[in-house]
């Protein structure tokens, strides 16, 4: 495996730290997956799903279909 050296925007660097931090592996771990075009098998959990009121009583019962929809994301596939 060959080391390099590159150069983030302060921002880029804060999330890739996080992330890594969130998931318990290394920052090179987060970084070839990226790069790779691979990330976690597991779902990521959306801590802001629950805030706030939409005025409808069946958002949280739906999460999962409307951010198919919004996002275009199949999760079984």
């Amino acid at each position: 495996m060959r080391r390099i050296t590159i150069s983030l925007p302060d921002n880029v660097a804060a999330a890739l730290k996080r992330e890594a931090r969130r998931r318990g592996v290394p920052i090179s771990q987060i970084a070839r997956e990226a790069i790779e075009g691979r990330g976690s098998a597991e779902p990521r959990e959306l801590p802001f799903a629950a805030l706030g009121r939409s005025g409808h009583r069946s958002t949280a019962r739906d999460l999962e279909k409307i951010l198919e929809t919004e996002w275009g994301l199949d999760r079984d596939h």
